[in-house]
């Protein structure tokens, strides 16, 4: 076992109780997406005590941090965690509940943010054994479009140093605690919204022959859409539609002048993203214009499918199972969900891989985006020692 291996894991064992007070202070005062002011106080204040240069505002809350090993222009690396909440009332009866009504980190962004904060700190102490430059990004609003990730880009966060090689990692209920899972090339879709607008004639019920009636006509347009969805696209490419909304009328005998969809499309193949965005699209106007009505679609463009590089995840897998042990490395399946860390993943080779949080596989097993989620906190441990591997091997 490598002498710095050894160092990381007891500083990661020495830092434990440090990281779990900084989780339950951001847990219980949680902050939507670009509203992270707190958050991002606490962050600066945690990375100015332990004398770790930072730059703050970065698309408002955004903290962009420098870490200098020995020879630190040889290379540079950067460690990403996000820092926003959801609008979730939580559910769970604990010390560090969240204070703030109506708003939860419900999908662990606390614990992203807590594990890089814990890498950090390990980083910072053991600089003189290690080469180069690791650039932590603790980014805001990965969960409202356009994406944190996005605006941090424009802005420079990439740039004097500019990384070769991004990391970052994400909650996993579904796995204990103590485990890490990668994969491998594909492993998120793109997530895009859709907010379409039916506009027809609105009229008496019983008269619907002098009306255009835009809710027969919504039902045509979603039932509809999907068959566009499963017929042109390739079967071999996972895609998902699904709208979450539907907006129109009042009451029983009146038909409304319109109605309002809302939904979300998600692919794995960039190419065929844009191309169901134009058979949605179409088929959408076309249908409606063929009973007399109007549409208007809008498909702001979301994130991008997430892809992790293969040689890049191989070695991190690899490390992985020097850290946590070979039992406790898992191989997972690609997800349809989507993640603003595929920004980056444009611009330099990049992992994002899960850290598992429930105990035993028992406890602690709601999904995220629920109002029980929660860990067990023994996962932070594995979560900072793991970034901070990941960091000076990378590096190396």
């Amino acid at each position: 076992m490598s002498t710095i291996l050894t160092h990381i894991r007891n500083k990661a064992q020495e830092y434990f109780p440090e990281v779990q007070a900084i989780r339950h202070h951001i847990h219980a005062n949680p902050e939507l997406s670009f509203e992270e002011y707190k958050t991002s106080a606490l962050i600066s204040e945690k990375l100015t005590s332990w004398g770790i240069k930072h730059q703050k505002g970065f698309a408002g809350t955004g903290i962009v941090g420098l870490i200098e090993g020995k020879n630190p222009g040889k290379r540079c690396i950067a460690l990403r965690a996000d820092m926003d909440a959801l609008p979730i009332q939580e559910a769970n009866d604990v010390s560090y509940r969240s204070q703030n009504i109506g708003v939860m980190h419900a999908c662990g962004h606390d614990v992203h943010s807590s594990c890089l904060l814990g890498a950090a700190h390990i980083l910072q102490d053991l600089r003189n054994e290690w080469e180069g430059t690791v650039k932590l990004i603790f980014q805001p609003g990965e969960e409202k479009h356009p994406g944190g990730a996005s605006i941090l880009i424009k802005e420079g966060a990439l740039e004097n140093p500019k990384p070769e090689a991004i990391f970052a990692l994400h909650v996993y209920p579904h796995l204990p605690a103590g485990t890490i899972g990668f994969r491998a090339g594909q492993y998120m879709a793109s997530a895009d919204e859709i907010y379409i607008t039916i506009q027809g004639k609105g009229g008496h019920a019983a008269l619907p022959h002098q009306t255009v009636d835009p809710i027969s006509i919504a039902a045509l347009v979603i039932s509809g859409l999907q068959q566009v969805i499963s017929r042109k696209g390739n079967p071999l490419i996972p895609s998902v539609l699904t709208f979450g909304k539907i907006q129109g009328g009042f009451v029983t005998n009146v038909i409304p002048d319109s109605v309002e969809i809302l939904g979300t499309f998600r692919t794995m193949d960039e190419k065929w993203r844009y191309e169901a965005h134009k058979w949605i699209r179409d088929f959408t106007e076309q249908t409606c214009a063929a009973y007399g009505a109007t549409a208007i679609v809008d498909i702001p463009e979301g994130y991008p499918s997430l892809f992790n590089d293969p040689a890049l995840t191989a070695k991190a897998k690899n490390w992985g199972k020097e850290y946590a042990g070979e039992d406790h490395v898992r191989e997972l399946d690609m997800r349809m969900a989507g993640e603003d860390f595929s920004f980056y993943t444009q611009y330099m080779p990049g992992c994002f891989f899960r850290l598992g949080t429930s105990k035993d596989g028992k406890q602690f097993i709601a999904p995220v985006h629920n109002a029980r989620f929660d860990i067990d906190e023994d996962a932070l441990q594995v979560g900072m020692g793991m970034m901070a591997w990941c960091a000076v091997n990378s590096l190396s």
